[in-house]
């Protein structure tokens, strides 16, 4: 009997913003991610909860933003953290994407090489760390008609980079419940990959350095990461694990999209798995994702209310902004 792939990958990833529009020209604009759904912190539903991924919103392609305000307090990165989240995109995509930076002032360091792998570091307008990762094995589409060429799109993330004090305990627990294994090291960096995962990428990099300044949650950091399991029963599989390991991971949790559950891995991080269904369809046909705003249905009755909290933002400024037609 097949037995089933507890973890397959990364699901998400969450980070902290400031302002909505500046996050919203950003991830729609420059990088031409889709916004696939526009909802509410269901924790703090006065704050949006964006989601920018692929066309459809495909597990391992998320990237989402809890934007606090212009005048939310910065972030600084440090050891705790998911630091770096890195997007793969094709080799030949890499020319297009530097001349697309400076076009409009992003600043970027120069690209290395990285294992197999060419890398390009930049920032986003709230200091949040990204990578474009420029390799030809990862061949997943990116939002086939959006007005990045689809040649030259992001096409999920690579990975994501976590800052500690040392391996070894975040080591054990990647490897003991959430079906990660060691395959590769450079220095003080380990990369771990979902075991039975044959695509490309979604790699967690562990970058270890007793001697570096512990991390500061705020704008412009990674709130958490979460792994992809593909049922309610996995998930339930994954809690038992995680709490025979020694964690305490919170109560299955509704996040309308998918289920979730929440824990701290011993360098401080907060980690997250996610169920891959129901998904991003569920109440938006695709031709229309990210366009409405989706609340909860406990929280449809503060719908008015809700809606007078929010900042408004425009898609059509985006498009203007960089002459999207």
């Amino acid at each position: 009997m097949e037995t089933t792939q507890l973890i397959k990958g990364i699901h998400h990833v969450t980070a902290i913003a400031a302002d909505p529009q500046q996050n919203v020209d950003f991830y729609v604009g420059l990088l031409g991610l889709r916004l696939v759904k526009k909802t509410v912190n269901f924790d703090a539903p006065d704050v949006y909860h964006f989601y920018y991924g692929d066309e459809t919103g495909n597990a391992g392609s998320i990237l989402t933003f809890f934007p606090f305000g212009a005048g939310s307090q910065k972030g600084r990165h440090g050891k705790g953290q998911a630091a770096t989240t890195a997007f793969s995109i094709p080799t030949a995509a890499l020319d297009y994407w530097l001349k697309r930076f400076d076009q409009y002032g992003i600043l970027y360091k120069a690209p290395q090489q990285r294992f197999n792998e060419v890398v390009v570091y930049f920032e986003d307008p709230d200091g949040l760390g990204l990578e474009l990762i420029a390799n030809d094995t990862d061949f997943r589409q990116g939002f086939t008609y959006g007005h990045i060429p689809l040649e030259y799109s992001i096409r999920g993330f690579w990975g994501v980079e976590l800052w500690e004090t040392s391996y070894e305990r975040t080591e054990a627990l990647l490897a003991n419940s959430l079906n990660y294994e060691f395959i590769a090291e450079s220095g003080p960096r380990r990369r771990y990959a979902a075991k039975g995962n044959t695509g490309a990428g979604q790699y967690v990099d562990i970058v270890w350095d007793s001697n570096n300044r512990w991390g500061l949650g705020g704008a412009g950091t990674v709130h958490h990461i979460a792994f992809d399991t593909p049922t309610d029963a996995s998930q339930l599989e994954v809690r038992e694990a995680v709490m025979s390991a020694g964690f305490m991971p919170t109560n299955v949790l509704d996040r309308q999209y998918f289920h979730s559950i929440y824990f701290r891995e011993p360098g401080g991080v907060l980690f997250e798995v996610a169920t891959t269904p129901p998904g991003f369809l569920l109440d938006e046909e695709k031709a229309k994702l990210g366009q409405a705003l989706k609340l909860p249905p406990w929280q449809e009755r503060n719908r008015e209310k809700i809606e007078q909290l929010l900042q408004p933002i425009s898609i059509e400024a985006v498009y203007k902004k960089y002459g999207i037609e």
